[in-house]
């Protein structure tokens, strides 16, 4: 075996090596924020079972009881989801164009996200339902705080993937880094889609859950 034949090898061992480890990396993060929000998710459930607990979604005349906004802000980041879901295809196919715009959708569509969360913050505020007003407020405050951090962490790393499409970096050195962020997009908007059922859920819903829990 020539000397450049070894170099490449070793390149190569090194380069899967370095895959191998940022995407266990990934997954054990996302175990992580799994048991934190499943430690959250607890947390409410016990709490609903005192007196001065007062659901968001209890009565027609309560803020989340049609949760428009909040369905709005999910179409968005299912958008954001696909679009990333699309950029990885089409890198893993050496399309450019099509992953540089499904990317830079992707992006658009998680800001829209963002804002919109910090919409329906402002409503709530307006309408008496600040953080302190009671307990159920102050867990989907904390809760949908949390889970845009997240997001805005991914909007990071997607910042610096979007500044090197727009250098024309070739896809096969961008394809995996895009594959990253689409499975981290798609934790996210699980993740989302469960705290959105947990906290547009109704006193009833909370009682049978702690029953069956054996809270």
């Amino acid at each position: 075996m020539s000397n450049a034949q070894a170099q490449i090898e070793l390149a190569n061992w090194q380069q899967s090596f370095q895959r191998r480890a940022q995407r266990t990396g990934l997954r054990v993060f996302m175990v992580v924020v799994s048991a934190l929000f499943f430690l959250f998710t607890v947390a409410v459930i016990t709490r609903s079972q005192y007196s001065d607990w007062q659901s968001l979604a209890e009565q027609p005349w309560q803020p989340l009881f049609d949760p428009w906004q909040l369905w709005l802000n999910t179409s968005t980041l299912i958008g954001s989801s696909l679009a990333l879901q699309w950029a990885r295809q089409s890198s893993a196919k050496g399309q450019y164009r099509s992953a540089a715009i499904a990317f830079w959708l992707a992006g658009g569509c998680a800001l829209a996200f963002l804002f919109g969360q910090i919409w329906v913050w402002f409503t709530l505020a307006s309408l008496g339902y600040v953080v302190g007003a009671n307990p159920a407020n102050s867990f989907f405050y904390v809760l949908t705080a949390l889970h845009g951090l997240h997001l805005l962490g991914g909007l990071l790393v997607w910042s610096k993937i979007a500044v090197k499409l727009m250098h024309k970096t070739p896809l096969p050195q961008l394809s995996f880094s895009i594959e990253l962020c689409s499975v981290y997009w798609h934790f996210l908007l699980v993740l989302w889609l469960l705290l959105f059922m947990l906290l547009t859920s109704s006193g009833e819903t909370f009682n049978a859950i702690a029953n069956f829990c054996g809270f």
